[in-house]
């Protein structure tokens, strides 16, 4: 007798507490409209995979802070595989052309020999060559230049160079030969780098296939001798030296001006933000000529009541430190510039001055937005949803959309071309944030729980009564 109301009990009480998680695991859509902004997207239509740097409009408006309710739609709603790649600094390299002097020069040494010349050189203070010439020259030397002596000028020392570009002189138009080039950096001492064939073909077109250029291994040299195995000698009209350049080039960054709002204490102010912004880099807009400003910049947290009761305290956590100033000595102006801070993601900040009554300046933040790497396969035009509180992360691999892509061709992808924000109706979007759910959520658990051992008090005290009924 007593089984079945204990099992009907413990059926109840457990149907009671897990009613409210199921209601709050339920699944949710995933379309367009479940999502408050937009932005449309262009593309050419040529490319399969296309890139989108994210527009500041994106971070304004973004509920996560880890962009999750970012999604991309086709016109048709479906959704298109994305990938979110963080900003980084690309290398990128380009060259620079060294002038070169050149000095035609007639030895006696045999065709292709590369033994030491006994050479004449003037030079200038500065190291530079004024002339060229051999101490002696016998009467057996061929007419006209064997070999070409090459000044770089005091630049080369500072860089390395790994090519040599030749030009042709005025009235040739095809020529071959086989060089050999050495350097040195006091005309003395001389070390072969390199050797290769020069062509300059043209056919009944006039149309020319040329092979005019030198390459070796990257180093600093002032001087260099060019001398030829194969082909006659030639004065060329220019030789331009190669320095490779490797420069490495910062992510785009965006920047925001936040006016400021009275904060909870004295000498506080605020600044509403969004929290999907990574800010990099922070500081401030002082509006008076002479001030200089010690400040803390950080964030209020809300700390619940010990006792157990409604009423929360705040608490001002600081996140950085510096001093701002904007001030003007000797007819120019100094002014403090924004600070680093390790990347975070706040809704609200706040300034905390130490200065009662100071004017409240505006608050910059900087930081370098991510792209959005996509596949363009299905039909335009295309959409980017965002503004979702509750959305979960959409973003891929970047192998599962650009498979073997290197990071120069992702660099080099087509930039797709976002039109002008549109905004829905408050909806779904506009469900509470990651804070409220968790709070939501703490308090579904508590219910639950409170239930469950309501539900047991009264199975005891059901049970506790059949006995007493039974000993009577």
């Amino acid at each position: 007798m007593l089984n079945k109301p204990l099992a009907f009990l413990c059926v109840a009480a457990l149907a009671a507490s897990a009613a409210p998680l199921a209601a709050a695991e339920a699944p949710a859509s995933d379309r367009p409209d479940d999502y408050r902004h937009a932005l449309p997207l262009s593309v050419s239509g040529k490319e399969s995979v296309v890139r989108l740097r994210l527009p500041k409009d994106v971070y304004l408006h973004a509920r996560t802070a880890d962009l999750r309710d970012l999604r991309l739609f086709d016109a048709q709603g479906n959704k298109l595989a994305f990938s979110l790649q963080e900003p980084a600094a690309r290398a990128e390299r380009s060259r620079r052309d060294l002038p070169v002097r050149l000095f035609g020069l007639q030895t006696a040494r045999p065709a292709g020999s590369t033994a030491d010349i006994d050479i004449d050189v003037q030079r200038s203070g500065d190291g530079s060559v004024l002339s060229v010439s051999t101490r002696s020259r016998p009467a057996a030397a061929a007419s006209g230049i064997d070999t070409l002596v090459l000044d770089l000028g005091p630049p080369a020392t500072s860089v390395t160079i790994d090519a040599l570009r030749f030009t042709l002189p005025a009235g040739v138009s095809s020529y071959s030969a086989r060089v050999v080039l050495e350097v040195s950096d006091d005309l003395k001492r001389w070390d072969t780098v390199g050797e290769t064939d020069l062509s300059w073909l043209v056919n009944e077109r006039a149309e020319t296939l040329a092979s005019d250029r030198m390459d070796f291994e990257a180093r600093s040299f002032r001087y260099a001798r060019l001398s030829w195995r194969q082909g006659k000698p030639l004065q060329f009209a220019a030789i331009s030296a190669e320095s490779p350049l490797n420069t490495a080039l910062a992510p785009a960054v965006e920047r925001l001006v936040i006016q400021p709002r009275p904060g909870r204490f004295p000498n506080d102010h605020v600044y509403p933000s969004s929290l999907a912004i990574p800010v990099q880099r922070i500081g401030l807009d002082l509006g008076e000529q002479n001030v200089v400003l010690p400040a803390q910049l950080g964030r209020y947290v809300e700390l619940p009541d010990r006792q157990g009761g409604r009423a929360t305290t705040w608490h001002f956590e600081p996140l950085a430190a510096a001093t701002f100033y904007q001030l003007t000595q000797g007819g120019k102006r100094r002014a403090s510039g924004d600070i680093s801070i390790t990347p975070a993601h706040q809704a609200e900040w706040v300034l905390r001055t130490g200065t009662a009554g100071a004017a409240a300046p505006a608050l910059r933040l900087a930081w370098s937005p991510a792209t959005v790497v996509f596949l363009a396969n299905g039909k335009p035009p295309y959409r980017l949803a965002f503004g979702r509180a509750d959305a979960k992360p959409g973003a891929t691999a970047l192998a599962q959309v650009a498979p073997g892509f290197t990071p120069a061709e992702i660099a080099a992808l087509e930039s797709a071309v976002a039109g002008p924000l549109a905004s829905a109706k408050a909806g779904a979007a506009d469900a509470p944030g990651a804070a409220e759910k968790a709070a939501a959520a703490a308090r579904t658990r508590m219910f639950a729980l409170w239930a469950a051992l309501l539900a047991g008090v009264g199975v005891l005290s059901f049970m506790a009564w059949r006995l007493i009924k039974q000993m009577k």
